[in-house]
């Protein structure tokens, strides 16, 4: 196990209306003034944006709007909302959404104590300790955004999509509830379920040796995700299924998962490429194809670890073949996202060969080379990695 510094200052309000406690919990935290901050119009639609403002007007909480937030959040509307909080003196941000929502928010948070553009933190990296409070009412079960340190914008002017990781920005107060999910499309719905699954993948493949009480939790939580995935599709109001996803979701991301260990996110960052040039692309089908094709390449770096994963996710047999039993792995991962309904090749994404050379030049400048840990990766090897995704 290597050492590592753990923080989690989330608190939890997870149940059936959630979301109308936010003025409560946001007045016992001081909060005077919030930037209410969400997406299209399905939150407006559906009455939810209503019920959140109702609740801050109940305990007399001021508030200011700004919607619009698109999939794959973009830095216009950051720069937007960090205006809106100097403009308007907002001690807190409140983001009502899924995980693009709560991205743009925690950059907002990020950018609104700060003198210059908020765009440096993500270019620089720099931390900052100055970044206001951030609550959060989910709608979306995916990113774990809600209890994560991190965020990852898109910069369309310069063709770039970059994170930003700084545990000040984990959100303060996050309100949970199963029942927000149950008319989320079937698409949204089985993305979310594949990012969640990726984010353990990413933490549980990499040159760490066995961690078992981190490994153990990363395993069960994908048994989980496996288990409910095909539950919740076909029973979209399920409440325990809802329940079961939402709250696994924040577990995938939070960090537990992969404590002690390096962890990867060479996958992310290949994706995240793929919809910084095509913002139409979902995330978590954009990882769908991404994984199994990173999997094929890196798996021979240490095949045992395919193996036991084949094994203690998919059940798999062994058959006293390390290789064979890797590929079966990487084989059933792939089945598992196709049967979510998500697709399996970069072609299925409008994206074809003429495109990879597009991608390199931000790829190396987000994440440099060599790049990743399981396998260390160079921008020939993610070439390769792109084509095989094909």
């Amino acid at each position: 196990m290597e050492n590592f510094e753990f923080v989690s200052p989330t608190q939890f309000v997870f149940g059936k209306g959630a979301e109308e406690q936010a003025g409560t919990k946001l007045a016992e935290h001081g909060a005077r003034t919030v930037l209410v901050h969400f997406g299209g119009q399905s939150a407006i639609k559906s009455g939810l944006v209503d019920r959140v403002k109702a609740s801050l007007d109940a305990v007399g909480i001021e508030h200011v709007e700004l919607g619009g937030v698109r999939p794959n959040p973009e830095i216009t509307l950051v720069r937007e909302g960090v205006a809106l909080c100097k403009e308007h003196g907002i001690d807190w941000v409140l983001a009502v959404g899924g995980g693009s929502v709560i991205d743009s928010a925690k950059a907002i948070a990020v950018g609104a104590r700060y003198d210059g553009d908020v765009w440096d933190f993500f270019e620089t990296k720099q931390q900052t300790d100055d970044v206001l409070p951030i609550a959060v009412v989910l709608t979306i079960p995916a990113a774990g955004s809600e209890a994560s340190k991190n965020t990852v914008v898109s910069n369309d002017e310069l063709q770039m999509k970059s994170g930003y990781a700084n545990n000040a920005q984990r959100p303060k107060l996050a309100f949970m509830n199963p029942e927000l999910t149950f008319t989320l499309p079937t698409f949204q719905t089985a993305a979310g379920l594949t990012d969640m699954f990726c984010h353990l993948l990413e933490r549980f493949f990499d040159d760490v040796g066995a961690v078992p009480v981190t490994d153990n939790l990363n395993l069960s939580l994908m048994k989980t995700v496996r288990a409910e995935a095909p539950r919740v599709l076909v029973e979209p109001e399920n409440y325990d299924a809802r329940a079961n996803v939402m709250w696994a979701g924040m577990l995938c991301h939070q960090g537990l998962a992969g404590i002690g260990r390096h962890e990867d996110w060479a996958t992310h960052g290949l994706e995240h490429e793929l919809s910084a040039l095509y913002p139409e692309i979902t995330h978590g089908a954009g990882l769908a194809v991404m994984f199994p094709a990173w999997m094929e390449f890196v798996y021979d770096a240490n095949p045992a670890r395919f193996a036991y994963y084949g094994r203690e996710v998919f059940g798999l047999a062994p058959t006293g073949d390390l290789e064979a039993d890797a590929l079966s792995a990487i084989d059933e991962t792939r089945a598992f996202f196709a049967s979510l309904g998500m697709p399996t090749a970069l072609t299925e994404l409008g994206v074809d060969e003429d495109d990879i050379e597009k991608l390199i030049p931000t790829l190396k400048a987000n994440k440099g080379e060599p790049f990743g840990s399981f396998k260390k990766l160079t921008m020939d090897d993610a070439r390769e990695i792109y084509r095989i995704a094909l």
